[in-house]
């Protein structure tokens, strides 16, 4: 069984016992998250179709390794460096659900 959800403007392709990183959500660990399925089908069912729910559960919150944006102008004598870590939540799903 597998279904497509989305979360933090991203879709992700999901099946029961995965493990991903996701952009935070407000849940405390050990808590129960749901999602919508945009779509989901599998072995088990023959007419894909685009109701369901997926159950995943919140692992852990982290912050994803550092990323360097570097500007430089040439000839200008201009450089500028930032770094950005987003937090992220790690999940396990649990189950797939259709209606």
């Amino acid at each position: 069984m597998y279904a497509i959800i989305k979360t933090g403007g991203k879709q992700y392709w999901v099946a029961p016992g995965e493990v991903l990183h996701i952009e935070k959500i407000n849940a405390k660990v050990g808590q129960d998250v749901e999602f919508k399925a945009l779509w989901s089908g599998g072995e088990n069912n023959p007419n894909p179709s685009n109701e369901g729910k997926v159950i995943a559960t919140v692992l852990r919150h982290f912050k994803a390794p550092k990323i360097i944006v570097f500007k430089k102008k040439p000839k200008k004598a201009y450089e500028k460096s930032k770094g950005h870590r987003q937090i992220m939540t790690e999940i396990k799903i649990k189950e797939i659900k259709l209606s």
